[in-house]
């Protein structure tokens, strides 16, 4: 692993919304109440910023739908999503972090609360290696939780089905059609059913956001 005093050259963006009942982790009522709904996504908001605010990179961005109150955000760049689907999303999003720098991107969801500074760190040292154009998360349910490119690729993401199975298959695909050397990272779960829930309730260290609420 990467020590983390190490300051590695990339920028780590993270897509996220804000956490408002009726509007997140909708796939979780029920059971749960639209409010609780969207205090796991709160609270998976909350580690992901955790980890990123402690991995060892030098720029830290929020995509943000929706406000920024009371959200910690200190040591991060506050920026707006754009209109448009996810893939329009997900390419401006890149798109807009060349624009400011040439650091390779690193760009992971909100929904992969157990996620560690250490891993993150790990990708970014991967994606910095000579002959290494991506990486590539893959999530269980066959989405994906982290994509990083060391150059733009404006259409890394034209073709991709979003939100589905083969999600994450057809994105290496798509990378791979570009001709972009890419390396894989460790599967991660996803919070999008209460089974994923569940499933990482043991997983969580004693002091992630999500644990609390699960208790």
């Amino acid at each position: 692993m990467t020590p983390l005093t190490e300051i590695l050259e990339v920028q780590v963006l993270v897509l996220a919304k804000e956490p408002v009942p009726g509007r997140v982790k909708t796939r979780l009522s029920p059971p749960l109440s639209p409010e609780q709904a969207a205090d796991v996504a709160r609270a998976c908001l909350l580690d992901t910023l955790v980890a990123v605010a402690a991995a060892p990179v030098r720029v830290r961005a929020v995509v943000l739908e929706g406000s920024a109150v009371g959200l910690p955000v200190g040591g991060f760049e506050v920026r707006r999503q754009v209109e448009g689907t996810l893939g329009d999303r997900l390419a401006a999003a890149f798109g807009a972090a060349f624009e400011r720098s040439d650091l390779p991107v690193l760009l992971i969801g909100m929904d992969t609360p157990q996620v560690t500074a250490e891993l993150l760190g790990e990708a970014a040292r991967i994606l910095l290696e000579d002959n290494t154009d991506a990486v590539l998360g893959r999530a269980r349910d066959g989405g994906w939780w982290l994509l990083g490119l060391a150059r733009p690729a404006p259409s890394a993401f034209e073709g991709v089905p979003m939100s589905r199975e083969d999600t994450g298959e057809r994105q290496g695909e798509r990378l791979a059609a570009l001709g972009l050397s890419t390396r894989e990272l460790p599967v991660l779960r996803d919070v999008d059913h209460v089974s994923d829930l569940l499933a990482l309730r043991g997983g969580l260290g004693p002091v992630s956001a999500l644990a609390g609420v699960l208790e």
